[in-house]
């Protein structure tokens, strides 16, 4: 069956809300009503390999894209969600194995490539065109090993992780590092004193980088092989004016032996939304700068061994009337759960 038509008779879902009566209440009232349940507003119906989705980020027209990743040779699609229609279509059938996506402020969605048959790069997206430009793909000459997550600051310089998961290529740099893509595309390096860099956000004021490492104790996961976790916390990384890391980091979680963070978001008060994949305790966990819980959100039911589901990779809030609204990717759906906060995104200033 053609792609276009598989589109329009499967991927196109009605919304609903599905297994929220197995999950535990949110708690925090602060940031979400105890009483509130995931929707769910699409899930993968296409036959894909593997692999999750990922990487929601808003457009200014209140819009969701995300990634929506498969193994090996599937390219994997980027996805946009219309919350006015609660339609999903396809807005890129090849990302290029896109993980990580933001918006700048001029209405360009920029995508962390990863390796695994991906680009290996950052690239950009235009809206209008659906054509992709590499902004950089190397550091001092060489191959970066899977861009996975990015933020822009308000000079719209792009902060990004460069992990490695998946994959057989060649790897050309001999660590794991967050990078800067400033305005006239130079790559600055903004710290290596990570294990395996993963999620990453600012603080509302640009002062702080959060990022999560999440080194699961290989660089190439492999069905039914198991590696030893290593580090799973969450730093903090003081900036100085020129948005470079002046000072020691500091942890503010760590997970301990559970699974960490993935992709993270942050509000306008500069609250951290961290999407825990912790088989124990699955779902968005919610911080202040100094790392204590203030709300959590379930995605997935508890101690879970057999095969895992419930388990969220990246997180992002709507604009406008949507503003309230968190958005969640989990194993390969797209949910969303009202909350009493507004995201922040150094664009819409």
């Amino acid at each position: 069956m053609r792609w276009t038509k598989f589109v329009t008779f499967c991927l196109l879902g009605l919304p609903h809300v599905a297994g929220a009566a197995d999950l535990p209440n949110p708690t925090g009232d602060k940031i979400v009503p105890p009483d509130a349940k995931l929707e769910k507003l699409f899930t993968r119906l296409l036959p894909i390999k593997g692999g999750l989705t990922e990487g929601p980020t808003v457009a200014a027209d209140g819009s969701i894209y995300f990634s929506d990743i498969p193994l090996a040779a599937d390219k994997g699609k980027i996805m946009r969600f219309d919350p006015r229609t609660k339609v999903t279509t396809v807005f890129a059938d090849n990302s290029y194995k896109s993980n990580g996506l933001k918006f700048d402020g001029k209405g360009n969605v920029f995508a962390c490539e990863g390796s695994d048959e991906g680009g290996r790069a950052v690239s950009r997206w235009d809206l209008k065109t659906k054509t992709r430009t590499v902004v950089a793909d190397k550091y001092m000459g060489k191959r970066f090993n899977a861009p996975n997550d990015l933020t822009i600051d308000a000079r719209g310089r792009i902060y990004f992780s460069d992990p490695r998961y998946l994959g057989t290529e060649t790897q050309e740099l001999d660590h794991k590092c967050v990078y800067r893509i400033d305005t006239d595309g130079t790559v600055v390096q903004v710290t290596c004193d990570v294990e395996k860099p993963n999620g990453i956000a600012l603080s509302p004021d640009g002062k702080t980088l959060y990022l999560a490492d999440h080194n699961n104790g290989t660089d190439r996961i492999v069905e039914g092989v198991k590696s030893e976790l290593k580090a799973m916390k969450i730093y903090a990384f003081p900036l100085g004016p020129d948005g470079l890391v002046k000072g020691d980091r500091k942890t503010i979680v760590d997970f301990g032996d559970q699974a960490g963070c993935d992709g993270m978001t942050v509000d306008k008060q500069g609250h951290i939304y961290l999407t825990a994949r912790g088989l124990k305790r699955p779902g968005v966990l919610v911080i202040d700068p100094a790392g204590k819980e203030i709300a959590f959100i379930p995605t997935g039911a508890p101690n879970q061994t057999e095969k895992p589901e419930g388990i969220p990779s990246n997180v992002t809030f709507g604009i406008g009337a949507d503003k309230n609204n968190l958005y969640i990717t989990v194993d390969v759906s797209l949910y969303r759960i009202p909350t009493k906060a507004e995201g922040y995104f150094a664009w819409m200033k």
